[in-house]
């Protein structure tokens, strides 16, 4: 009998209005979608067309692209044809500030190109120009028929709203501390922007709403109240999380409070890119924070021992390590090919005390041995123990095994 769990979803997702992004669906009874961001000069077709590559390959469903520039306006057709050409459709989302009324009006193959577009009521415009060139940006997603991210950010926050929101706070009997003014200044900033935008002609089911912060418990607020005074989809990311674990813990403690309780469509982690790390990093972590949830599946997940005095090989360590890389290269073609491997599960373990134990829970799990234990490695397949690996080559029979059951577990999409 297997000792696979099926996946489910064990919580209630925040009614939104469903927003449709090129081919991805987000809100309404969608799954939450995760995206990335480039951080190439999109005006390098050839090195921003492999950047995107790169981000679909490992799972991003949309990519945002900066578009500053009449360069990179001009730059985003070409990209989206030589990802056609490489069989790729992900929606391409283009970034724009201070600018974007000018680009999509001058660039109509890059406003027709595009899936969506991203605006900051905070500088779309100043000034008497504000209305008018918000409503340039909102006028040209209706011709397209393109949906919009009004994002606001507490680092570029509309000055107008957030000077009103003070003379109002002023004036009250018992004012709020300036933490409560900020977070209210960036809903309602958001939400105006949202209702005029409708005002102009945009649907609801083409507007996405976010309000980035770098706090994680300012961030649980902010969103916790937008999500009670609106119905709009909303896209959920900790603006500059950081680098490296920093970024990882600040964004996941931040996102999975929020997803847990029904919060979020969308979502993106910001992580800075270490010194010759790959841009895919961001894409890893959104995935794995939404599968440890129990919310998607995407890949294969492997658990793994973390060591103690029992342990004193590293190979189980090296094994796991194995595993996993295995399993991520192999995802794009086993998606493909085969319907439901996403939910495989595996496990690598480094002795007699849990090894067993856990393995058996696995879809594939394997016992390693420990200090002092036979030097024999039981394999456990669906909760049997099926065969014992010995010797030099147990990674590589190890691997094998999980082919083998891929192939003959799995409904191929083939036929």
């Amino acid at each position: 009998m297997s000792a696979h769990i099926p996946f489910s979803v064990p919580m209630l997702r925040r009614p939104s209005v469903p927003v449709r992004v090129g081919g991805v669906a987000v809100g309404g009874d969608a799954p939450v979608v995760v995206q990335s961001m480039t951080n190439t000069d999109t005006a390098d077709v050839k090195a921003t067309t492999q950047q995107v590559a790169e981000l679909w390959r490992a799972g991003s469903e949309l990519v945002r692209v900066t578009v500053n520039n009449a360069e990179s306006a001009r730059a985003v057709p070409e990209i989206r044809d030589r990802l056609a050409m490489m069989g790729i459709s992900v929606p391409i989302v283009g970034d724009f500030h201070y600018n974007g009324h000018q680009l999509l009006t001058d660039e109509p193959a890059c406003a027709e190109a595009l899936a969506k577009y991203r605006i900051n009521p905070g500088n779309v415009g100043f000034g008497r120009k504000k209305d008018a060139q918000f409503g340039a940006i909102v006028e040209m997603a209706i011709r397209y028929g393109k949906p919009v991210r009004i994002g606001v950010n507490w680092g570029s926050l509309d000055q107008g709203v957030l000077a009103q929101m003070m003379d109002d706070n002023h004036a009250r009997a018992q004012p709020w501390d300036a933490t409560t003014v900020m977070r209210e200044a960036l809903i309602v900033s958001a939400i105006d922007s949202a209702r005029k935008a409708e005002e102009i002609g945009l649907g609801r089911d083409r507007i996405v709403l976010s309000c980035k912060v770098s706090g994680v418990q300012d961030l649980i607020s902010v969103y916790r109240s937008l999500a009670a005074r609106c119905d709009y989809a909303l896209h959920l990311g900790l603006t500059e999380a950081g680098m490296g674990s920093k970024g990882i813990v600040a964004s996941t403690a931040a996102l999975s409070v929020l997803l847990q309780e029904g919060i979020g469509d969308t979502i993106r982690i910001s992580l800075t890119p270490e010194p010759g790390e790959s841009r895919t990093r961001e894409v890893i972590v959104a995935q794995e924070l939404l599968q440890t949830m129990g919310l998607r599946a995407f890949t294969p997940l492997v658990t793994a021992c973390p060591g103690c005095g029992r342990t004193t090989s590293t190979f189980f360590q090296e094994l796991a390590k194995t595993v996993q890389d295995h399993v991520r290269a192999k995802m794009p073609e086993w998606k493909i090919r085969y319907d439901g491997v996403e939910n495989m599960t595996l496990a690598v373990m480094g002795c007699i005390v849990n090894g067993p134990g856990e393995s058996k829970h696995a879809n594939i799990g394997i016992s390693l041995p420990g200090t002092g234990e036979a030097p024999t490695a039981p394999v456990f397949i669906d909760g049997e123990k099926k065969r014992t690996l010995r010797g030099e080559r147990i990674a590589e029979d190890f691997v094998a095994i999980v082919e083998d059951y891929v192939a003959a577990k799995y409904v191929s999409r083939g036929g």
